[in-house]
């Protein structure tokens, strides 16, 4: 196959690596400043698994010629609408757009720009940064990427998706439930996200902290209920995980968009809990934990921004 690989951060640069590693044919789509930087420098990768470092193919998107058979989107959710411009003139009939990112949000643009056929799920678990110098770094053994058809069929080309990333010595899952699978990852993120963005800690000192712990609860119902009402069949499980997960007086864990926050970069904040505040308003769920989150998400972007 040939595969775009749209960004090339900590999550794009990774597992884009890893498939160009394995000799898949790869391709990086990149910005003006980080394609030069990647064309001069290359990509290296400091991981647990073993450090690499390799030249990748760097496109511009003025320089792209498709049609690609995958592509793999991996910018924050505020580049999409930019991403979406770019790749359109190489999205066919046969391509396939693997969009990795945050919420659900993308999925109705993506569909709506491309068809819901073009559409593949697919979502990624790596705890990995870039440094100043532009190199990633893997800072857990974990790397496991899942995809899936929406419809959870087995088909051709999505056999041939699993076969590229089997081969990347990633831990890969082909799910048959990966919209399922995308809902219980947006219920963690929003919950981590509004815990630790809100009180500004981790979670062990959260759930250590006088009413953390109810206030952590209490924003895992408020989202579990949304998300029920706009189609998540609960699997009693997986939220059992994540209430465990968010109340671990022991946990160190953050999420991303509190980490973003503390360094004063943007965050996803309507992306991870504004769309579940809204989805909640738009049925009359009570959220109030939610849009307390959300409102405190906004301060902080707005005073980023006048900043």
């Amino acid at each position: 196959m040939r595969i775009l690989v749209v960004g090339a951060g900590a999550t794009g640069g990774y597992f884009g690596a890893r498939l160009a590693q394995a000799g898949q044919d790869v391709t990086f789509l990149l910005r003006e400043k980080r394609a030069l930087a990647v064309q001069q420098d290359g990509l290296t990768v400091h991981s647990p698994h073993g450090d690499f470092h390799f030249q990748p193919n760097v496109l511009q998107a003025s320089q792209l010629t498709g049609p690609y058979d995958l592509i793999l989107l991996t910018v924050k959710s505020f580049g999409l609408e930019a991403a979406m411009k770019d790749i359109a003139p190489v999205v066919s009939e046969n391509t396939m757009v693997m969009p990795v990112l945050n919420g659900m949000k993308h999925m109705e643009a993506l569909s709506l720009r491309f068809g819901e056929h073009a559409l593949i799920g697919g979502l990624c678990k790596i705890n990995a940064t870039l440094d100043a110098d532009g190199h990633i770094h893997q800072m857990t053994p974990l790397h496991q990427i899942i995809y899936g058809e929406l419809s959870g069929e087995k088909t051709e080309r999505i056999l041939k998706v699993d076969q590229a990333f089997q081969s990347a010595g990633v831990e890969a899952s082909l799910s048959e439930t990966i919209m399922t699978d995308l809902w219980e990852k947006w219920l963690l993120l929003s919950s981590l996200g509004a815990i630790t963005c809100t009180m500004r800690g981790n979670i062990g000192q959260v759930a250590s902290a006088p009413g953390g712990t109810e206030f952590a609860q209490a924003i895992v119902t408020e989202a579990l209920t949304t998300m029920k009402a706009f189609g998540y069949a609960e699997r009693a499980a997986a939220v059992a995980k994540v209430r465990e997960a968010v109340t671990d007086k022991n946990s160190p864990q953050t999420s991303s968009m509190y980490r973003d926050m503390m360094q004063g970069y943007p965050i996803e904040a309507e992306q991870i809990v504004g769309d579940l505040v809204e989805r909640a308003t738009r049925v009359g769920i009570s959220i109030p934990h939610l849009q307390a989150a959300y409102t405190h998400l906004c301060v902080y972007q707005k005073n980023r921004e006048s900043a």
